[in-house]
């Protein structure tokens, strides 16, 4: 058989991977995974060691072209396959994460008279500091009634495009002003690959207000939030928007020459890396959710029905799997939650007792909460470390965690936190299935699934849903790597469409986690009492969280000052 392959690029938060796999048989050949050098920026800029404030997170994006020029030698030279039979390159990237660039697509931070100004970086997905933006385009959109909101659950996110540009123009107006665009991440790499700047429709519909049917929101309601937005969408957001599966371009010359690819290979329309996920582990039908597990936690659900939900963080046609409407939801936070817990809390005797068994501190801390009944630790826990994105939208809520005792152990707080994840799922779900959206299967992926056994039972169990799980342990990877083969195309030996790709392409593995009734019951009770919890504390009923973040960022501003004389 004249084998053919494709190349799917992973830009993740902390570090990014390039994955070669077979398009007959979705084999992964190699894989290859290159940390960010500067890393997520959330403190200091490098270099001048500038301050930056609270809920910041920035990154450098000379870190993506070193994933190019390191992981794409790296897994080429390692499967030993001659470079002309790869037919073509999918990227998937964390969104939206933004960065201003100049007419030639040039970084604005690359430029010596910005290296040192914060605005002129890219914005990571989880910076926050744009809340403020983001509560005015809501309270603007509504009072105007504009019906782009409406895709969005009623409310917007300070993760999102406009609210991070404007920050930037309300903060740094010389950086606005010098940006000849705003780009997703996303969009960049795949415009250095292409030599052209494209942007996808995955991207732009999900992270920037943009639709097929309506383009942008319009001039009038950009110059109600601020006079000198009234020409964002036409000016800082231009370009061409191309639906996934299409081929943004082709690899020039130059980049195939340090990559060790062969020019001309097509270059897919960027995705979400979450939103590759679905397409790797081969869910491409209507009802079908897919689970990203990772730092984050992101929901897809397929659905041939368009229905507006609240909190639901975008539906787009077309905007996950062509032909079919993609449903958006998440929580910021998931596995930086237990990755938080064991780094800063966790206590010293359970190191050492972790390192005596020779296991990880993740490990002991599931096995001893695997011994634990539903319930048994009294405990009950709000899942937003990271502010909440679905339902509520609102990155100025933080974490709770109710039945602390001096009796409470180190491995009880751990599965209290495990289930509080799984009851912010369950949230999503039934929210989604009261606005009429069906889901009819559950399916998982990314890197939470293969490492915390406990933690999928403890999904299934409190979603009451069988749960399958990826076979590919680089979920994301494989499902950029297939719309590569089908920007390639059936001329080049690709695939027509991502559906057919799937088929030859996506598995999932034989082991399922299938719901325990009696367990169920109690995580029944448990979860009426998180949802008290979540609407006392995230409807209005009390304010203590967003006093305590007002405090907190009042005596920021304050540091920052002193820092400053």
């Amino acid at each position: 058989m004249d084998k053919r392959y494709a190349l799917g690029i992973d830009f993740g938060t902390e570090s990014g991977r390039a994955v070669l796999v077979d398009i007959h048989n979705g084999e992964e050949l190699a894989s290859h995974i290159t940390p960010y050098p500067h890393g997520v920026m959330d403190e200091r800029l490098p270099g001048s060691g500038r301050a930056l404030g609270a809920n910041w997170a920035l990154q450098h994006p000379e870190d993506y072209m070193a994933v190019l020029r390191k992981s794409v030698p790296a897994v080429v030279e390692k499967s030993g396959i001659h470079p002309a039979r790869v037919i073509g390159i999918g990227i998937d990237f964390t969104a939206c994460t933004m960065l201003p660039i100049d007419r030639n697509g040039v970084p604005l931070c690359y430029h010596d008279a910005f290296r040192d100004e914060p605005h002129a970086y890219v914005k990571l997905w989880k910076h926050h500091a744009a809340q403020e933006q983001a509560n005015r385009i809501n309270e603007t959109a509504r009072r105007r009634g504009e019906p782009f909101l409406s895709r969005y659950g009623g409310k917007s996110s300070s993760e999102w495009m406009l609210a991070k540009a404007w920050q930037v123009l309300s903060e740094a107006p010389h950086v606005y002003d010098a940006a000849d665009r705003f780009m997703e991440a996303a969009d960049w790499v795949v415009g250095q690959l292409a030599g052209r700047p494209v942007r996808s429709g995955c991207c732009a519909g999900y992270k920037a207000f943009w639709s097929k049917e309506d383009g942008y929101p319009g001039e009038a309601f950009l110059r109600a939030l601020d006079p000198r937005l009234e020409r964002f969408a036409i000016d800082k957001l231009r370009g061409e928007v191309l639906p996934l599966g299409e081929r943004a371009g082709e690899l020039t010359e130059e980049l195939a020459a340090e990559l060790g690819l062969a020019a001309g290979t097509a270059v897919a329309v960027g995705i979400i890396d979450a939103h590759a996920g679905v397409a790797g582990v081969g869910a491409v039908h209507s009802g079908q959710m897919v689970m990203a597990m990772g730092t984050s936690l992101c929901h897809m659900l397929i659905s041939d029905k368009k229905i507006y939900a609240d909190g639901v963080s975008g539906v787009v046609e077309d905007g996950i799997i062509p032909g079919l409407y993609g449903y958006e939801a998440g929580q910021p936070a998931v596995g930086d939650i237990f990755g938080w817990f064991v780094e800063h809390q966790a206590p010293a005797y359970v190191t050492g007792l972790a390192e005596s068994e020779g296991i990880g501190v993740h490990d002991w801390l599931e096995r001893r909460a695997a011994q634990l009944r539903p319930g048994q630790h009294g405990l009950l826990a709000l899942d937003w470390w990271n502010g909440n994105r679905s339902v509520l939208v609102d990155a100025d809520l933080s974490g709770l965690i109710v039945g602390l005792t001096l009796q409470t152990k180190p491995e009880e707080i751990y599965r209290a936190l495990l289930e509080a994840t799984a009851f912010g799922t369950r949230k999503i779900i039934e929210t989604l299935e009261r606005a009429g959206v069906e889901v009819k299967e559950l399916l998982a992926c990314g890197g939470l699934p293969k490492r915390n056994r406990l933690l999928m039972q403890i999904y299934a169990d409190v979603t009451g849903r069988t749960i399958k799980v990826a076979a590919s342990e680089q979920t994301t990877a494989l499902g950029a790597a297939m719309f590569g083969a089908v920007a390639a195309g059936p001329g080049r030996g690709g695939y027509s469409d991502i559906a057919e790709a799937a088929r030859h392409m996506a598995r999932v593995r034989d082991e399922y986690f299938v719901p325990d009734a009696e367990r169920g019951e109690v995580y029944d009770r448990l979860y009426r009492s998180y949802v008290q919890l979540h609407d006392l504390f995230g409807r209005g009923g009390c304010e203590v969280m967003k006093e305590l973040l007002a405090v907190k960022l009042e005596t920021s501003r304050r540091q920052l000052a002193d820092d400053k004389i």
